[in-house]
């Protein structure tokens, strides 16, 4: 019997496999991009390791650029393409321990909590250091060299301001950044308010990474997500069994990881997550006490989010009910596909309906039959 592919030894190798069990179409601009990942990862083995820096690094390293600097990747297109495939399987492959794969929003939210940290503690007399950048960055650094981003983008002034000293300090260091992003660099914050002050790190975003287009000719998570179940009741077995070759075949087989999401103060913790796919139980989200703001945090992150296990919606479930309802209102509303499992068809969930609960729920059954149409998943990012 013919030994399995060996998935662990470049991006091309594994794409090529896949596309081999006809698992994916094989598609060669997704190749031509695979190549170039794999242009990163050789670079980074060829790298030899890092000294082991000083608790006072920071204040040296700005004087000094990193020996043997490898070049990162900036990969832009259309939805659907598999960009974020293509990352996360070069993310796997990265021959280092530090690294960090994060949602460039969540990124930067880590980024301006660790600067505030810093200023509280000039304020408090702790620290001489006046600007938060370099040791914020040095701490970013010592933590993770290769930094990969899904869905770049740039809408908030706040970052936009900060980008170009920030990752100055980072790229000094020696800091390897991949991302993924709708818009090629030059398209950045382009109707950013003050946009000049944003445009050097344009430039050196171009000096440190190498830019490539992929747009291949089919948007293939469409496709995907056309073929697979919406709602699927009622529970068991065989629904488990289908949820799962559903999530199998959307994340291509990626093995899932467990994410959080930083709020203000506390996490949201999402169990599996894979290219831009996260995966909940009805217990993680609507038997929990998260609101409006956790379910916006879930649908701006996610491009699919799955939802297991919905019981029938007793009496006694009012709050159950109510987070259910504010849950599907916001992944509607941000166009998110679902992918769900329940107890019984959304239409026969809340058996008993009164009042505004009542009401309320019969315009989250309405979205829910809208949420499995075409017209819906196509207008989905």
């Amino acid at each position: 019997m013919q030994a399995p592919p060996d998935y662990s030894c470049s991006v091309v190798e594994r794409l090529e496999a896949l596309a081999a069990d006809g698992t994916l179409e094989r598609d060669p601009q997704q190749i031509m991009v695979a190549k170039r990942l794999d242009g990163v990862l050789s670079a980074l083995k060829a790298r030899a390791p890092a000294s082991k820096s000083s608790a006072l690094g920071w204040l040296f390293a700005a004087k000094r650029k990193t020996d043997n600097p490898v070049r990162g990747l900036y990969i832009h297109g259309s939805v659907g393409r598999g960009k974020t495939m293509l990352m996360d399987m070069m993310y796997e492959l990265a021959p280092i321990a530090k690294k960090r794969r994060a949602h460039f929003h969540e990124f930067m939210a880590d980024v301006h909590g660790r600067i505030h940290a810093h200023r509280q503690k000039l304020k408090n007399g702790e620290t001489r250091q006046a600007d938060p950048v370099p040791p914020v960055a040095a701490a970013l650094h010592d933590e993770a060299v290769l930094l990969c981003f899904d869905e770049f983008t740039v809408t908030d002034i706040a970052d936009a301001m900060i980008l170009s000293r920030l990752f100055t300090e980072l790229f000094q260091r020696g800091s390897v950044l991949v991302a993924t992003s709708n818009v090629e660099p030059d398209n950045l914050y382009i109707d950013g308010l003050n946009r000049q002050l944003f445009l050097p790190f344009v430039t050196l975003l171009k000096q440190y990474t190498d830019v490539v287009s992929l747009d291949s000719r089919t948007d293939y998570r469409l496709e995907k997500t056309r073929s697979l179940p919406v709602w699927l009741a009622p529970l068991g077995p065989e629904t488990d069994a289908k949820i799962e070759a559903a999530w199998h075949k959307l994340t291509d087989g990626v093995t899932p990881r467990p994410e959080t999401i930083e709020m203000k103060g506390r996490e949201v913790p999402v169990p599996a997550a894979a290219l831009g796919a996260a995966r909940f139980t009805f217990r993680d989200l609507c038997e929990k006490p998260l609101g409006a703001s956790d379910y916006l945090a879930i649908a701006a992150r996610y491009r699919t989010v799955f939802i297991e296990h919905i019981p029938v919606l007793a009496p006694e479930k009012r709050n159950e009910t109510k987070r259910f309802i504010n849950l599907i209102d916001t992944l509607y509303d941000g166009h998110v596909r679902l992918i769900a499992s329940g107890e019984a068809m959304p239409e026969d969930l809340l058996p008993v309906r009164k009042g505004t609960t009542g009401f309320e729920f019969d315009r989250t059954v309405s979205r829910l039959f809208e949420m499995r149409s075409t017209d819906y998943l196509e207008s989905c990012p």
